[in-house]
């Protein structure tokens, strides 16, 4: 077969000698545009799983890899004059230069024809002479660009500046971050020993900072002069360099975040870059590059046509270079937005950077440096007023007003539909009086409501009739009374999702028979099968705020510790938040402000009646997930600060389920940045939610700051007693059990000593 390699970079050179490894008759060529040692990036990371894969795919390129490579095992966070640095990281740094070279001895030695300083014209002609194209031309692909109707590219220009730097400053004890405040704001650097005498130093920055400081309309020259002027003080008096001086213009760029629905047509197949980039803070394009590389060669060889192995190949490396991408898109975006964490304490700040791609957890983290790990979690607990205690995160206690959580978990409230008439039933007693005895600190309530037709469903609970008052006053009192769990009652009001079958029926969907009327804030239907809600006039909106407040007396009355306005997931409340609902023309309809007016209105007669000394919270739909057309991250964060400035004491932060057109991202903990924007950019105590279900999840949102209390719900409907499990699994011994069950406890714990699982995940 005669194969041709455009690009003579990494993946092209190691796709090249792995082919010809497993067909050695095979006419290789690769051509690149440039010089034969011109590179345009200074160093490369890879990680050791990489290394022994590259180890197994060609043992002899894999040692000359190795033995120009530099290790090292720790991370370093410098922060103004703060430097914090934790170990057990293992990286290896090897020069981009370097590596090149080494390929093309080995790819020279293997037959392989290099083709440099040759500009391919036409892609077209160069398809029908070979066999094989593999276009492996960087991220700027020509072949991308000329066939993208085939490969429908996406790429998204991500928004902060950087500029790939080299220095003989000595990096060779860790892999550094350092941040330095300027007039015109923060700027950054990533730097890293990659041989005995250099280290890359890329500068990232803000656009709005780089045009303040001129970067925009420097010379190269006086922009490195800048850089080093900002950094002197790590530079040890070595001056910064850059390998592009051959580029007109500036050598800064933006990352552009690139990923095509299709890898391959006809005989052309998109290699690394061309095909799917990682953002260099990660550090994985090459191991991407390489790794793919060794698959494309394998399924080129083993399959029996081209578009077999094609379709493989897609298929076997497109989850993992999206695993990748979505932790190299995380990254990407803390560093965008790192102003939200730079007045987190050092050692926070740290905990957020070393954990801001998700693929390292809290757990992860203590098998790296238990040492570091047990002094911030150690901080973490003096700052929750426990001070010389070593316990995880998830076990520090809370403050809210008088409220006082054990800890920071919490029972999510979660719909039983076993209510009659509204009234809650022993289904409701033994459910939440379960979950109260399972040691998480705040168990809530399923939402409550205000009014008949203000229920969700037939089964749903009230919280407007003498008896639904007795019920929940009952139930109040045995979990004051057996437990040390605070319960929140969540008060809200179907609005237009309302008369529907319970959840096990068909969700959302109307009764068969019996539905009664409903209201909203405008009158569109939840979906073509739903009634259409009457638009409430002000009648509607008097008595409906009336019966707000009337439910939150009783709840005040019947012993609860807290009370939730629930004004999300596209019930009533929510139905006026979300311009894809309101679309009043009055004072309730159009702007934010607007249409919070009704909310606030409710949310401000209710805190006047709640005890002071209690706390009150707001559940929200952070986003409806449909783009502009809805409420978004940005309008959120508005929509908690005028909860808050009304005196909400803190805000569970969800999102969705306001409208059949929304598109949700989901994956673990996937709407933990909302709640981390609202924490982080307005200092609003928070509620994380959304699929978690680990207590190293819990500990990770918690020791990052992306929220105060951490919400789960399907776990706990597996496991009543998941907190108690949790903290058996931890080798917590501070938690409190019950006193029946400690011959449980004492058994759970010998179990753990020997190793046997007990079905928690840490």
């Amino acid at each position: 077969m005669k194969t041709v390699c455009l690009g003579g970079g990494p993946a092209g050179l190691y796709f090249a000698i792995s082919l010809k490894l497993r067909q050695p008759d095979a006419e290789i060529t690769v051509i690149e545009r440039n010089k034969a040692d011109d590179t345009f990036g200074w160093g490369v990371v890879l990680s050791d799983e990489t290394l022994d894969n590259l180890e197994a795919n060609d043992p002899k390129s894999a040692k000359l890899i190795r033995d120009h490579f530099a290790y090292w095992d720790d991370i370093k966070v410098v922060k103004e004059d703060v430097a914090i640095t934790s170990t057990g990281h293992g990286f290896c740094g090897l020069g981009r230069k370097r590596m090149l070279l080494l390929l093309q001895e080995r790819a020279r030695e293997l037959g392989i024809e290099m083709r440099f300083e040759t500009e391919v014209e036409d892609i077209e002609a160069l398809r029908k002479e070979y066999d094989l194209v593999v276009a492996a031309d960087g991220i700027n692909s020509k072949t991308r660009t000329a066939y993208k109707e085939a490969f429908k590219p996406e790429i998204d220009r991500r928004v902060c500046k950087f500029v790939w730097l080299g220095t003989k400053a000595k990096f060779d004890d860790a892999f550094t971050f350092i941040f330095k405040k300027t007039e015109h704001g923060w700027i950054w650097a990533h730097a890293y020993q990659f041989d005995a005498d250099t280290a890359t130093f890329i500068v990232e920055c803000a656009e709005d900072t780089w045009r303040g400081l001129g970067f925009d309309t420097k010379s190269q020259d006086e922009a490195i002069a800048l850089c080093e002027e900002i950094f002197g003080d790590h530079l040890d008096g070595n001056p910064l360099v850059s390998n592009a001086k051959h580029l007109r213009g500036s050598a800064w760029l933006n990352f552009d975040r690139v990923l095509c629905e299709k890898w391959h047509h006809e005989n052309i197949v998109l290699l690394g870059d061309a095909s799917a980039t990682a953002h260099f803070s990660i550090g994985s394009g090459t191991k991407l590059a390489l790794e793919s590389a060794i698959a494309l060669a394998e399924l080129v060889d083993k399959e029996e046509t081209l578009e077999k192995a094609f379709e493989k190949y897609q298929e076997e490396r497109r989850l993992d270079v999206l695993r990748l991408q979505s932790a190299a898109r995380n990254s990407t975006e803390w560093f965008e937005e790192v102003d939200r964490y730079l007045h987190l304490d050092p050692v926070q700040f740290n905990y957020s950077l070393l954990t801001r791609s998700q693929r390292i957890s809290h757990e992860n983290l203590r098998l790296r440096d238990q040492k570091w790990l047990r002094e911030a979690e150690e901080w973490f607990q003096s700052q929750a007023g426990a001070n010389g205690v070593h316990r995880a995160p998830m076990f520090a206690p809370f403050q809210l007003k008088d409220m006082r959580l054990k800890n920071r978990v919490v029972v999510s409230p979660m719909a039983q539909y076993k209510a009659v008439d509204g009234c809650p039933t022993d289904w409701h007693f033994t459910h939440y009086a379960e979950r109260a005895k399972g040691g998480a600190g705040l168990v809530y309530i399923e939402m409550s409501c205000v009014s008949p037709e203000g229920r969700i469903t037939p089964g749903c609970p009230g919280l407007y009739a003498p008896e639904h008052e007795a019920q929940w006053t009952r139930l109040c009192d045995f979990v004051h009374a057996e437990t040390d769990a605070k319960l929140c009652m969540q008060i809200g009001h179907a609005g237009r999702k309302g008369s529907t079958q319970l959840g096990w029926q068909e969700m959302d969907a109307p009764l068969e028979e019996g539905n009664w009327p409903l209201l909203s804030a405008s009158a569109i239907p939840w979906s073509d099968r739903n009634q259409v809600p009457k638009a409430m006039d002000r009648d509607d909106m008097d008595r409906v705020r009336d019966e707000f407040v009337a439910s939150t007396e009783m709840a005040a009355r019947a012993g609860f510790d807290m009370v939730e306005f629930h004004a999300a997931h596209g019930y009533l409340i929510s139905s006026f938040i979300s311009p894809l609902s309101n679309e009043r023309t009055d004072e309730y309809g159009g702007s934010l402000e607007n249409r919070m007016r009704y909310p606030l209105e409710v949310f401000r007669a209710m805190r006047a009646v709640w005890p002071e000394t209690k706390p009150m919270s707001v559940r929200i739909s952070a986003t409806d997930w449909t783009g502009e057309r809805g409420v978004s991250g940005e309008e959120a964060v508005e929509i908690a600060q005028m909860f808050h400035d009304a005196g909400v004491d803190i805000v569970d932060v969800s999102a969705g389920q306001t409208s059949i057109e929304a598109k949700p991202v989901y994956g673990r903990m996937f709407q933990t940045p909302f709640s981390d924007r609202i924490r982080n950019d307005r200092g609003i105590p928070t509620i994380a939610v959304g699929n978690i279900y680990e207590p190293d999840h819990v500990n990770s949102i918690l020791m990052a700051g992306r929220a105060d209390l951490v919400c789960l719900a399907r776990p706990h409907l597996a496991d009543p007693y998941w907190t108690l499990h949790a903290a058996a699994a931890l080798g917590d011994e501070e938690t409190a059990w019950p006193d029946p069950y400690l011959p449980g406890r004492d058994q759970i714990r010998r179990l753990a000593e020997r190793g046997e699982g007990l079905g928690i995940r840490v």
